[in-house]
C-alpha cells in the first residue's frame, strides 16, 4: 500500500495520495507568502534525489544543511532520504570549532546553506575540506550555486536516473541510517546521534495519534528543523495531511500567527513565557474596572486542570471570563489554536493553566535527540493529561525508574548509537538495551511522567537549547585572571557564570594599574576589575554558539578549594554547594529577566 510508512520518504506517497492540497508547504519571501502543493513537493523531492545521484553522491554519503526554517528544506531532506544520502542538519548559530569538528567527523561531501550570511560564514570553514566540492544556497546568493541547480540537473537526467532512484528507494530498509544529528557533550565535543528511518518513523507515527487534526488544518513551524523535536513534528504534520507554513525569523512569529491563523504549533517554554508576559502587560495597560476584571479572569486560571469537573458557579465565572478576556487571548494567537506543543525544557504550570483555560490545550512532552525524540507526551485523544507533568509514556516506548531515580527507556525510537563512538554508546545504553537519559523523574499516579532533576551537568535553557557547562568553564579558566568558574542558567533564558578570580595575578594587575582596595570583597566590585574580566569573557564568547554565550557574570570574593568545601578532592566543582552558597547572587543575576 502506498500509504504505509516505514521510511521517512514514504510520507510523500501518503501525503500526495491521501491529502492532496495546494498549501502543503508554505514560506515567506519579500513580505508575501508562497506555497508548494503536495504534487510539487513530491516532484521537487524526486528531482533533488536524482540531482544528487547525477552529481555523484552515493548511498551513505553525508550532506550538511545549515539554514533557518524554509519549505525548501523538505525537498533536500526527502531527496537525501530517497537517494540513501545521510542528512546532517546543524544549527546556524554554532561556533567555528563545532562546524569544523562536525564537517570532519561526519566526512561531509556537500553543504547547503540558507542565505548569504550563512554562505559567507561557512565558506572559510568549507575551504579547509577538499572533499567538499560545493556550497549550495537555498536563496539566491551571488557567487554561490543555488539548490535549484540540483533540481534542474535531476530533471535533465530523469530519463536515465528515474529507474536507478527507484531501485535505491527499494533497497532502503527501515533500519538504514537516515540522519546524523550532532549534540554537544560534557567535553564540548559534539556527538553524532545515529537515527534510522525506523527510529524517526516509529516516533512520529506514535505521537501523531495524540490528536484528531488533519487535512483541514494548518500549522506554523518556527523552531529549528535541525533539532529532532521540530523535525519529528514536521513529519507528524505531513503524515496527518496538515499544511505547514515555515517562519525563518523568530521576530516574525506573531505576524505569521495572525496571518496564517494556525490550528497548532510547536514551542518551547521561553516563547510561551513571552506570550504570558504579553498577557500580563496587556492587563497592566488597562485602568479601573477593566483592569480589575482582566486580573480577576487571569486569577481564575489557577483553577484549571484537565479532566476537572468545575462547580456550576465556577463554570459561570469561566464563561463570563471567556467572553470578556480569554476570547481576546485566543484572537491574539490567530483565533484558531487548538493545541500548542511544548518541549525542550520544563513548562511552568501557571502558563499551561492560562493557555488551557483559554481553550488552547498545551501538550507538554519530553524526550532526547537519542530517543528520536519523544519518550512521553500529553495525549488529548484519550484525555491523558496532567498539568506539571510531561504526560503518559508514548506508545511503543517503555520506561523504568532506576534506583537513583534516573529515567531509563527502551523502544524503537532509541538511537542506533553515537557515530564512530561505540564506547560513548556503551556508556548510555546498557547490556539490556536500556537507554540512560541522565534525567531524574517519577511517575505520578503510576502514569504521568514528571521530570524532577538533571542527573548530568549539562542543562537546558528555557528556550530548549542545551548548555554544556564544563566545556565553557574550561575555556573561562584558560584566562590567567580566572581561577575557577561555574556556568549557570538551567531553566533560565540565558547562561551566566560565577567567577572566582586568580587573586594573586589580579592583585599584581591592580598594582600596575594603581588601583587600591581594602580586601578581595572590595576588589571584585571595582568597575575597572569587572571591565577587565568582561574583556576576557567577550573573547571567550566569540568561540561559543549563541545560546552558550555568557550574558552576565558575577565575581565572588572567595577562593574555591577543597578546604573551602567548594571543590571536591579531585578539584571538581561541588555545584549544589556553590549554588546554595551564592543563591543571593544568582537570584540577582536573573531577577530582571524573570520579571
Amino acid at each position: 500500500m502506498a500509504d504505509i510508512v516505514t521510511r521517512t520518504f514514504d510520507i510523500l506517497d501518503r501525503y500526495q495520495r491521501e491529502f492532496p492540497r495546494e498549501d502543503a508547504l508554505g514560506g515567506k519571501k519579500n513580505g508575501g507568502w508562497y506555497t508548494f502543493s503536495t504534487e510539487e513537493y513530491y516532484l521537487k523531492s524526486h528531482q533533488f534525489a536524482m540531482g544528487l545521484l547525477a552529481l555523484g553522491l552515493k548511498k551513505g554519503d553525508k550532506i550538511v544543511t545549515v539554514t533557518n526554517n524554509r519549505p525548501e528544506w523538505n525537498f533536500a531532506d526527502m531527496g537525501m532520504a530517497m537517494a540513501g544520502v545521510i542528512h546532517v542538519p546543524i544549527y546556524p548559530t554554532l561556533g567555528e570549532e563545532e562546524y569544523l569538528y562536525i564537517l570532519e567527523h561526519a566526512e561531509v561531501k556537500m553543504v547547503i546553506a540558507g542565505d548569504a550570511k550563512l554562505c559567507e560564514k561557512m565558506l572559510p570553514i568549507v575551504k579547509q575540506f577538499p572533499n567538499i566540492r560545493e556550497i549550495y544556497a537555498f536563496e539566491e546568493v551571488s557567487g554561490f550555486k543555488n539548490y535549484e541547480e540540483i533540481l534542474q540537473f535531476g530533471e535533465e537526467k530523469r530519463e536515465t536516473l528515474w529507474k536507478t532512484l527507484e531501485e535505491i528507494k527499494q533497497s532502503i530498509t527501515p533500519d538504514d541510517l537516515a540522519t546524523l544529528i550532532y549534540t554537544s557533550g560534557t567535553t564540548g565535543v559534539p556527538k553524532g546521534v545515529m537515527l534510522s528511518h525506523q527510529n524517526l518513523v516509529s516516533n512520529f507515527v506514535a505521537h501523531s495519534k495524540m490528536h484528531d487534526l488533519g487535512k483541514e488544518h494548518r500549522v506554523i513551524s518556527f523552531l529549528p528543523l535541525c533539532h529532532v523535536y521540530e523535525r519529528s513534528m514536521n513529519y507528524h504534520f505531513q503524515y496527518k495531511g496538515m499544511g505547514i507554513y515555515y517562519v525563518g525569523n523568530l521576530s516574525q512569529i506573531i505576524p505569521a500567527i495572525k496571518e496564517i491563523k494556525p490550528h497548532m504549533f510547536n514551542s518551547v517554554p521561553r516563547l510561551l513565557e513571552r506570550v504570558y508576559d504579553g498577557f500580563i502587560a496587556k492587563g497592566k495597560e488597562l485602568q479601573g474596572v477593566k483592569q480589575k476584571i482582566y486580573f480577576w479572569a487571569l486569577d481564575l486560571t489557577r483553577h484549571f486542570e484537565y479532566n476537572k469537573r468545575y462547580s456550576p458557579l465556577l463554570k459561570l465565572k469561566i464563561k463570563i471570563a471567556d467572553k470578556l478576556i480569554y476570547s481576546k487571548w485566543r484572537e491574539a494567537l490567530g483565533g484558531n489554536i487548538v493545541y500548542i506543543v511544548s518541549g525542550g525544557a520544563a513548562l511552568q504550570p501557571r502558563i499551561a493553566r492560562v493557555l488551557g483555560m483559554a481553550g488552547m490545550c498545551t501538550l507538554e512532552g519530553y524526550g532526547l535527540t537519542e530517543t528520536s525524540p519523544v519518550i512521553a507526551v500529553s495525549n488529548p485523544s484519550n484525555m491523558e493529561m496532567l498539568v506539571g507533568t510531561v504526560g503518559p509514556i508514548l506508545d511503543g516506548m517503555q520506561i523504568k525508574i532506576a534506583e537513583d531515580g534516573e529515567i531509563l527507556c527502551k523502544g524503537p525510537g532509541v538511537m542506533q548509537g553515537y557515530y564512530k563512538a561505540p564506547e560513548l554508546t556503551d556508556e548510555v545504553i546498557d547490556n539490556e538495551g536500556w537507554f540512560h537519559t541522565g534525567d531524574i523523574g517519577v511517575l505520578v499516579d503510576g502514569k504521568y511522567l514528571k521530570i524532577t532533576d538533571r542527573k548530568k551537568e549539562i542543562f537546558k535553557l528555557s528556550g530548549g537549547k542545551y548548555v554544556a557547562p564544563q566545556m565553557i568553564e574550561n575555556k573561562l579558566k584558560a584566562s590567567s585572571l580566572i581561577e575557577q568558574a561555574m556556568v549557570i542558567g538551567a531553566g533560565e533564558k540565558f547562561a551566566s557564570a560565577l567567577i572566582s578570580p586568580n587573586f594573586e595575578l589580579l592583585h599584581d594587575w591592580c598594582a600596575k594599574q594603581k588601583i587600591h582596595f581594602r580586601d578581595n570583597q572590595e576588589l571584585v566590585q571595582i568597575p575597572q576589575v569587572i571591565s577587565q574580566i568582561q574583556k576576557e569573557v567577550i573573547e571567550i564568547n566569540k568561540t561559543l554558539g549563541l545560546h552558550e554565550e555568557i550574558k552576565r557574570f558575577r565575581l565572588v570574593c572567595e577562593e574555591w578549594s577543597p578546604n573551602s568545601g567548594d571543590l571536591s578532592p579531585t578539584l571538581k566543582l561541588k555545584r549544589n554547594v556553590i549554588t546554595e552558597k551564592y543563591k543571593h547572587i544568582i537570584d540577582d543575576i536573573y531577577s530582571v529577566s524573570r520579571n
